[in-house]
């Protein structure tokens, strides 16, 4: 039987071994805090920073690709999501594209895996059952035409247990708490 193509998962997003992590990224590509601040001191700061100012800055929604440098990933997919304000500015629909754009790099470069962060969740401010609600969707959207097994990797334990209920218990793994 074919593993699950999408499952959600409690895990640390750099140490896990797919083609390709997503970095919740800001516009300017610069180290930021967060998942971003993680991937970028897992992958090595410089290195991953001078990749970064080559490609940057880059719209909300957009999506580009860098080497994975230290990660046990072979690419870092940056993707800058929206900061929330009241749902009524567009942000659902940057959300969304955050994902099919980074998605479309995954495919474009022949990866088979990809992991992505609950984009916008954090300092963002994008409430998190929404924002996971968006991202399920728009990868399930994205699924339909691509062979590829994507994680979407969320950091609390409320965010988890709501992916359970959006997918349905055997669509999720544990792995590690971080």
């Amino acid at each position: 039987m074919r593993p699950l193509p999408f499952t959600i998962i409690r895990n640390d997003i750099t140490k896990l071994k797919v083609d390709a992590v997503v970095n919740a990224a800001n516009t300017a590509l610069q180290m930021g805090g967060g998942v971003c601040g993680a991937i970028f001191a897992a992958a090595g700061a410089d290195r991953l920073q001078n990749a970064c100012d080559n490609l940057a800055p880059i719209k909300t929604g957009e999506a580009v690709i860098t080497q994975g440098f230290h990660l046990p990933a072979k690419f870092i997919i940056h993707t800058a999501g929206p900061v929330y304000k009241d749902g009524k500015h567009g942000e659902e629909e940057l959300l969304r594209a955050c994902y099919i754009n980074s998605m479309k790099l995954a495919t474009k470069h022949g990866c088979e895996s990809v992991a992505f962060p609950l984009i916008s969740s954090g300092i963002y401010g994008y409430p998190k059952i929404e924002a996971l609600r968006v991202a399920t969707s728009a990868i399930r959207d994205c699924l339909n035409e691509n062979d590829i097994t994507v994680s979407l990797v969320v950091f609390d334990k409320t965010a988890f247990e709501a992916g359970k209920d959006l997918l349905g218990g055997v669509a999720t793994l544990g792995g590690e708490p971080v």
